[in-house]
């Protein structure tokens, strides 16, 4: 009764940048990324046999109220002009084509306007039953893992093949600290790949001492003005003088948990009468074996 979610996005830049650009439809156009997230998608699906899966998608990548509390949200991700994200010029037409596919293939995608993908699959992942697998290359989804509810993450930085099953032993291991407080340690010591700061000063390894003493923000504010033994004056210091940014951290790292989801049916899509649609398109674009194994995947 496994939920799968898959961070949609991802897993197209993921298979863009792990996929020969030599892979062509018969227009000459680049299907490195389509080819590459149908093959991942066809090996994951083997390798945990969800009965439930979404595709989950960006809303907005930068939502306006996390713009509004801190505008240097993701603005390193931004181009020179405008505001859009830099995307590979020849990955941006694959997208839709690759959207089209997966809802000939019946796959339950969702995108809600206003919020990222990562708010989409926290919500999901507090509201419906494990099993529950999370599929992406994004570590801030560390913070969803739930060893009680069977909510894992299937962590792809090494790739498919050797990829990492993140639960709170897996975060406990890796980064010294509980397992459960992954979101605080991440306030703290911040994410440059997002645009964030973290707290001047504190580091991975201040992160870890905080996360590893403190079970909230709060609290390690209330420790900070107390002069708590495990905290020297410097970093007492450091925490307080944060104050300001770790009022609003709360929100930008914290995923939102609480999205609007739209009734919507997640089962896993059973073969359709007429498979033409998605064979059209397999020839189309040259697609070749990747349709074939997201085919033979879902057991049609």
């Amino acid at each position: 009764m496994t939920l799968m979610l898959l961070d949609s996005a991802s897993l197209w830049y993921r298979a863009y940048y792990g996929m020969p650009d030599t892979l062509l439809s018969p227009s000459g156009m680049p299907v490195n990324a389509i080819r590459g997230y149908l093959d991942m998608t066809a090996r994951l699906i083997g390798m945990y046999s969800p009965n439930r899966i979404v595709a989950c998608i960006e809303g907005d990548w930068r939502p306006s109220w996390r713009v509004e509390l801190f505008p240097g949200y993701k603005a390193n991700r931004l181009e020179d002009e405008g505001d859009e994200e830099e995307e590979p010029e020849t990955l941006t037409p694959q997208i839709p084509i690759l959207l089209d596919l997966l809802d000939a293939f019946g796959i339950p995608m969702l995108g809600v306007d206003d919020y990222e993908a990562d708010d989409v699959m926290a919500t999901f992942a507090v509201r419906e039953k494990g099993p529950i697998r999370i599929v992406t290359g994004d570590r801030d989804l560390f913070q969803l893992v739930d060893d009680k509810r069977d909510v894992k993450v299937v962590y792809l930085a090494k790739g498919v093949s050797q990829h990492d099953l993140v639960d709170t032993k897996w975060v406990s291991e890796k980064y010294g600290i509980p397992g459960d407080r992954y979101a605080l340690f991440a306030m703290f010591r911040g994410d440059p790949s997002d645009g964030l700061p973290g707290v001047r000063g504190i580091g991975e390894k201040g992160a870890a001492l905080i996360a590893n003493n403190f079970a909230s923000v709060d609290e390690a504010l209330a420790g900070a003005h107390a002069k708590h033994d495990a905290l020297s004056a410097s970093l007492a210091k450091k925490i307080i003088d944060g104050t300001d940014y770790l009022k609003i951290a709360l929100t930008l790292v914290n995923c939102a948990r609480d999205v609007a989801i739209p009734t919507m049916d997640i089962t896993k899509p059973s073969k359709p009468v007429d498979l033409s649609e998605i064979y059209k398109m397999k020839d189309e674009y040259g697609l070749g074996a990747s349709v074939d194994r997201l085919i033979s995947a879902l057991g049609w």
